[in-house]
């Protein structure tokens, strides 16, 4: 007899509680081998790839893409004996059930009971006949097995209306209205006695087609409106929050509430930092990784960590203890389409300019393609977030929960500048440093940025520093 294998949705980070279903990898009645891939999902953290448990043949697929369901539950259904290889035993009993957003719930099973077991062996036994055209499966929340009743979920689209016939009836009237309106009446869905159009119908397309037309803008048909619920009249979009941008919110919510932020700024001249740009782009050590401002901004942030270590701590609330780390694991705020996620590098103290580099950018290019794990996202000790990539001077940043500061790294400008008692054309930028004045006095906040701006100005000091 078959057997039929529920995989329930798996904890895939530390501590996760849910997850949503991007998108399935296989189909009905496709067969699995043990850990292939079988659904991409999404975490507050990042996409994450489940492989399959089991050998056997795709049955059911019980959630839909889009649902956001808890861990624990059951999201496919896999016969682990397609072939009926086992020893046949007692009708199977497979029970139970699927909860996603919006409260539905779909049950199945074959309860054993006498002559109801007997014959639903007998039919399990005999030869099937072949069905004039076979169902589409049903997923949870897209519709609902024969006899089923329920509810879909928040997000889709309500059921399709009958196809109507490729040239929709209506009278003359109705059709000279449509034309004077600019309705056209194949789009219209009719409501009348056998599938006639109505003058209702027409002017009902017609405002619904103005409105649009006056509440929407250039560009508003970008695919961010495919994962909301747009309003009847096209003036609002609502989409769900979920994921990365839920967890930010509540980690951004949680540290403006609980740490006291307070930021600093400085001005500074970082020609000299330009010019070593350019010369590490030209050396041949340097010829396949990118290298930016952002690389000696790193570099400096370190530095300054290095002569002044108390910045780089916690608060523990639970045990009412200042945690001082001994070491750097440096975060990079990453802007991504999911989001905005901050992704560590492990030891950043203990690695070459080269190697910092070559972190950088694995971190970066990992971020944007939606692939930090959790563990790269734990444990951070300090922040860079740059800015000026966006063209923007500076910013009052908002600390990465747990951590004492973040710097902001804004746009290197060509402006005016008195160098050597003369004004010149020089490069400039802006450095904001928010920290928590529970762990940090205004002084050393001061004192740090100092540093990171005086290493930036003339990297040399990083030669004295080191």
């Amino acid at each position: 007899m078959p057997t039929f294998q529920q995989f329930p949705l798996p904890d895939a980070g530390e501590g996760l509680t849910e997850a949503e279903i991007v998108a399935w990898q296989v189909a009905v009645g496709d067969r699995v081998e043990v850990n292939q891939t079988i659904v991409e999902i999404e975490t507050a953290k990042s996409l994450v790839d489940l492989p399959s448990p089991w050998a056997g043949v795709v049955t059911q697929l019980l959630v839909a893409p889009g649902t956001t369901v808890d861990v624990g539950t059951p999201i496919i259904e896999i016969d682990t004996d397609p072939d009926g290889a086992a020893a046949p035993t007692e009708p199977p009993v497979v029970t139970g059930s699927v909860r996603h957003v919006g409260g539905a719930e779909r049950h199945r099973g074959v309860e054993p009971g006498g002559a109801e077991e007997m014959e639903a062996a007998r039919e399990a036994s005999a030869p099937a006949p072949e069905p004039a055209a076979k169902p589409e499966p049903v997923l949870v929340g897209y519709g609902l097995a024969e006899g089923g009743t329920g509810r879909r979920p928040r997000g889709t689209e309500a059921a399709a209306p009958a196809p109507r016939s490729p040239h929709a009836l209506a009278k003359p009237p109705v059709r000279k209205l449509a034309r004077e309106l600019g309705v056209s009446l194949d789009s219209v869905t009719p409501t009348g006695p056998g599938g006639i159009v109505t003058r209702e119908d027409v002017l009902a397309m017609s405002a619904q087609a103005e409105a649009r037309t006056l509440a929407t803008y250039a560009g508003d048909e970008q695919p961010w409106l495919a994962s909301g619920t747009v309003s009847s009249d096209g003036r609002q979009t609502r989409v769900p929050v979920k994921s990365v941008r839920k967890r930010t919110a509540e980690a951004m919510v949680a540290s403006a509430f609980s740490a006291p932020h307070v930021t600093v700024f400085h001005t500074i001249d970082v020609t000299r930092t330009m010019k070593l740009v350019e010369r590490l782009r030209a050396d041949r050590e340097f010829a396949d990784v990118r290298v930016t401002p952002l690389l000696i901004a790193a570099k400096a942030l370190m530095l300054a960590i290095r002569r002044h270590p108390e910045i780089n701590a916690s608060w523990d609330d639970a045990s009412q203890e200042i945690v001082y780390k001994h070491y750097i694991n440096l975060g990079i705020a990453a802007a991504t389409p999911r989001g905005l996620v901050v992704p560590n590098i492990k030891d950043a103290h203990r690695l070459t300019l080269r190697e910092l580099a070559d972190g950088i950018a694995q971190l970066t290019a990992t971020a944007r393609a939606g692939r930090v794990t959790p563990a790269d996202m734990s444990d951070g000790t300090i922040t860079i977030t740059n800015v000026g990539v966006f063209g923007i001077d500076t910013g009052t940043p908002i600390l990465n929960p747990g951590e004492a500061a973040i710097l902001a790294f804004g746009a290197i400008r060509e402006q005016p500048w008195v160098h050597k008692g003369k004004i010149k054309v020089r490069h400039v930028t802006q450095l904001a440093l928010s920290f928590d004045h529970r762990l940090v006095d205004g002084e050393l906040g001061a004192r740090v940025l100092a540093d990171v701006a005086r290493v930036l100005a003339e990297p040399a000091h990083g030669l004295v520093w080191g």
